[in-house]
């Protein structure tokens, strides 16, 4: 894990209990990650026209289990881009047609180079086993 910057530890500690008090997605019991908190969307105007079209099956298949403000928020390597979809993918298979993985894919590496790269500080790390493991447990999940 790197070292953060106090705004990214701010907003964490601000938006994951406004999140909890506000019951969103805590109501439903689901995990709410550090990423969850940041923004929700990317503005793609300035992508190429196939980047937007592969923003458009992101943001229709990944908000159908998260938040989109999870890999929106988060800085990834495209090979653990590549391992990170293909879980996703394994756990709900019935969501994703035959190309809408590799759209994803390259919606999200393009985006990390274009956008997340240039200050990568500002951006969430995946986090670590156990680091899920103690958010669940402060969240009352198992």
């Amino acid at each position: 894990m790197g070292k953060r910057l106090l705004p990214v530890k701010t907003m964490m500690a601000l938006g994951v209990a406004s999140i909890l008090a506000a019951g969103t997605w805590a109501k439903a019991k689901h995990l709410v990650l550090p990423q969850d908190t940041g923004p929700d969307s990317v503005d793609v105007a300035a992508y190429p026209a196939e980047q937007q079209a592969n923003y458009k099956v992101f943001k229709q298949r990944c908000s159908q289990c998260h938040t989109l403000a999870r890999p929106i928020n988060t800085s990834m390597t495209p090979d653990y881009w590549a391992h990170y979809i293909g879980i996703m993918v394994d756990k709900s298979p019935d969501k994703f047609d035959t190309g809408d993985a590799r759209r994803i894919y390259e919606f999200l590496v393009y985006d990390q180079k274009v956008r997340k790269d240039k200050d990568p500080r500002v951006f969430f790390q995946p986090l670590t086993e156990e680091e899920i493991r103690e958010l669940k447990e402060k969240q009352g999940l198992k």
